[in-house]
């Protein structure tokens, strides 16, 4: 029974964390941009990406917690943190692990964000480009369910507004700025991202 509670909740919390991620990594595209969003002032963005975060963070380690707690699971500290050692499915459970090391890496400069400057906080936060997709695959390959039909749809539908949002970020017109004249656009104050200091 209680084998199959951890199993249930960390199935769950696992799925839950890779929604929260997905949400965040949209997000944190649309603050760089300094858009608003339908109903929310800009400023209000960056700090919905972050109590976003946070969330996933939450859920994240209730996902790791928990199959560490599963004896089906056999999982150990160092399968958790140390990539591609695992003895089931090392390949898929080792994706698991990078995400997870990228995503401490990402956490960690966000909190020390004012201490290591924005320099190096932007360059360590483009790692979450490359977290995403190696937690989606471990979701697909290494989940209970995850070449089931509902968690496919939903992993592609995810996967189409990621890319979506990474051709946009990569766009000319990225920036709000970018459709302002070329003087207006060096008057234009800086986005509310900026100011605060978040991404």
């Amino acid at each position: 029974m209680f084998d199959d509670a951890m199993w249930a909740f960390g199935r769950a919390s696992g799925i839950i964390a890779m929604l929260l991620l997905t949400v965040s990594v949209l997000l944190g595209i649309v603050t760089r941009s300094g858009r608003p969003l339908p109903g929310l002032p800009r400023f209000s963005v960056s700090v919905v990406h972050r109590n976003v975060s946070l969330m996933s963070a939450v859920f994240l380690v209730l996902h790791i917690s928990t199959l560490l707690l599963d004896s089906y699971a056999k999982l150990n500290l160092t399968d958790i943190l140390v990539p591609f050692l695992g003895a089931d499915k090392p390949l898929w459970l080792g994706l698991g692990t990078v995400a997870f090391d990228l995503f401490l890496a990402v956490a960690v400069t966000g909190l020390l964000h004012h201490r290591i400057g924005t320099r190096a906080f932007r360059a360590v936060h483009w790692l979450a480009y490359a977290m995403w997709p190696f937690a989606l695959l471990h979701g697909v390959f290494d989940g209970t369910g995850g070449t089931s039909a509902w968690f496919l749809l939903g992993a592609g539908t995810a996967l189409a507004a990621v890319i979506a949002a990474v051709i946009w970020r990569i766009s000319a017109g990225f920036m709000e700025t970018a459709s302002l004249p070329s003087r207006r656009r060096a008057e234009a104050p800086a986005p509310d991202f900026q100011l605060r200091r978040t991404s």
